[in-house]
């Protein structure tokens, strides 16, 4: 996919808020080995090694963009690689982390048992994802491309959320040998302060995957398409998106 660093950290502070809860569940050990699944600009990896005892930490994304802007520093590497070609790697960690990034990644059912595998005896996992399947914006977002004259645009391509329910992880983690389970649903509302402004939230991500398959022209008329219908479901300013992401932690 196609990131803007600059777009997607336009609302930093609300997409730091479910990092900080999902860092809130990790048990601190002196020098674990972290994986950060990607890591994005690096911002928040760095905030993570910050948070454990002389830890080392790898971060990886598949983004040149987002990876320019990654911050360096002893003990806290980065490399350009998508998280399946990163998980073909037998190397394995005591902590994986991965903060709204495996929604990108089909077929959970296989991809987090594959994940696991990749956990050192004792270690710790830990996964925030948005809940895509119920957040309004996504919905609206893969009604309108399954319409013309964007079904034809996109020759009958979708990209529909791999997200499970709580209840699907819960028991994939537990079969897999998980244990001080913690799963859970939050709401992080978001307040809109101008029309377009969730317009603009959602344009940093799930957008992204259909720009890169439509010409320039064809993306200007979906954009405006796109906020039409949201400005119509959000009429008034300021108006509160409940915002559902799924925090998902266990050791093994």
């Amino acid at each position: 996919m196609t990131w803007d660093p600059k777009k997607y950290n336009e609302f930093k502070t609300e997409r730091s808020k479910p990092f900080d809860d999902l860092v809130s569940h990790i048990v601190d050990h002196p020098n674990l080995k972290i994986i950060d699944l990607g890591c994005g600009t690096g911002e928040l990896t760095k905030r993570l090694s910050e948070k454990v005892t002389n830890p080392t930490v790898l971060g990886i994304d598949n983004s040149a963009e987002m990876l320019a802007k990654a911050p360096v520093r002893e003990n806290l590497n980065f490399k350009e690689l998508s998280i399946p070609e990163q998980l073909k790697e037998e190397t394995k960690w005591d902590l994986i982390f991965s903060n709204a990034a495996l929604q990108w990644i089909d077929n959970h059912g296989e991809l987090f048992p594959k994940i696991i595998s990749r956990i050192n005896p004792g270690g710790q996992l830990a996964v925030q994802m948005p809940q895509q399947n119920e957040n309004i914006l996504n919905r609206i977002l893969l009604n309108l491309v399954q319409e013309e004259p964007f079904a034809s645009y996109l020759n009958n391509w979708t990209r529909p959320s791999p997200v499970l329910t709580l209840d699907e992880y819960a028991k994939i983690l537990f079969e897999n040998g998980g244990t001080d389970l913690v799963l859970y649903e939050k709401v992080y509302p978001l307040i809109s302060a101008s029309q377009n402004d969730f317009f603009d939230f959602i344009s940093g991500s799930a957008l992204t995957v259909y720009q890169e398959r439509l010409n320039e022209e064809q993306f200007k008329k979906l954009s405006a398409e796109f906020k039409i219908r949201i400005n119509k479901y959000f009429p008034i300013v300021p108006s509160i998106y409940a915002f559902r992401r799924l925090i998902l932690y266990a050791r093994f």
